[in-house]
């Protein structure tokens, strides 16, 4: 089994694990959380070679850090006897594992990938051309394996399953002119939003409140958040088409604005948004800031008497 199939294998197990201990979370399923904790962070860690290779140190470093964090999260769970913070871990259990295991899905499955990229891909470049902007469409897909790059349609690969695809994204979908001729940007999964989507709904969903609330909570969220990217990529696209020989300390105007700009735009967005759950759902912010308890981190002042 090559090394990528099995670092996937090691993430799978940690989901089911962080799940099944979720629906337990009434019986002793303390183990069961540990084990998840523990085979998760191992599934980011070796992750973070990938981002390093691509000179992202945020995501190296993020991806670092999560192999500690949820060794003491394992540890947390089997020393704790308050309520709130028992309450808090069963919830994070369900987040990580229902916000993980769809993107794990989509990510892995060949079909669900190229899917998900077509499904927004075609909708920025609608939005292109109905804007004015410029008439683009949806080209070629590759597929990156160990042997090369080849179209989608020449590719033999299991479409469910595979570990012939390489590379950090192994799937791509060119964007071009209606006249044929290359703008130079290819659409992949990270283009989506669909790791921004998968966060805020695996944590919704595992909350212990009426379902109508949880979906109200949903709708509210995921359209924001796909509407707003498909805003992101349509600028990004604008500004390479635009700004051809605009530079700053050697990146193009899609490389500033592709890695920085908009990155940095994101979280911000997100950061709003999540200020905005808050209010909507207390439930989940009394969880958060239970959960950065041995940080130190978001904890309310004590009065002192």
């Amino acid at each position: 089994m090559e090394a990528q199939s099995l670092v996937a294998l090691i993430g799978a197990i940690g989901l089911i694990s962080l799940a099944l201990s979720w629906h337990l979370r009434g019986g002793n399923s303390v183990r069961l959380a540990q084990l998840g904790w523990i085979l998760v962070g191992i599934y980011f860690f070796f992750g973070a070679w990938k981002y390093q290779e691509k000179g992202d140190l945020l995501l190296t470093m993020m991806s670092l850090i999560a192999l500690p964090l949820t060794i003491g999260l394992a540890y947390w769970e089997s020393n704790t006897t308050d309520k709130k913070s028992r309450s808090a871990l069963n919830w994070a259990r369900g987040a990580m594992a229902y916000a993980g295991g769809p993107y794990l899905l989509i990510s892995h499955i060949p079909w669900l990938n190229v899917l998900a990229i077509w499904f927004v891909a075609s909708q920025v470049s609608l939005f292109y051309r109905l804007s004015g902007t410029g008439d683009i469409e949806l080209g070629e897909t590759w597929v990156e394996t160990t042997s090369g790059k080849v179209t989608w349609d020449e590719w033999g690969g299991n479409r469910w399953f595979s570990a012939e695809t390489i590379g950090e994204f192994p799937f791509q979908t060119e964007l071009v002119m209606a006249d044929g001729s290359f703008i130079g940007i290819n659409f992949v999964l990270a283009c989506t939003a669909l790791q921004s989507m998968v966060i805020f709904i695996g944590a919704i969903s595992v909350l212990d409140l009426g379902w109508k609330r949880r979906v109200r909570a949903i709708l509210f969220t995921i359209p924001v958040i796909h509407i707003l990217n498909v805003f992101r990529n349509v600028g990004l696209i604008w500004m390479h088409q635009t700004y051809t020989a605009w530079s700053f300390y050697g990146m193009n105007v899609f490389e500033f604005g592709h890695n920085y700009a908009s990155r940095f735009v994101s979280l911000f967005a997100m950061f709003f948004m999540a200020l905005i759950m808050f209010e909507i759902l207390p439930e989940l912010h009394r969880h958060i800031v239970r959960l950065l308890k041995p940080l130190g981190i978001m904890q309310p002042n004590k009065k002192k008497t």
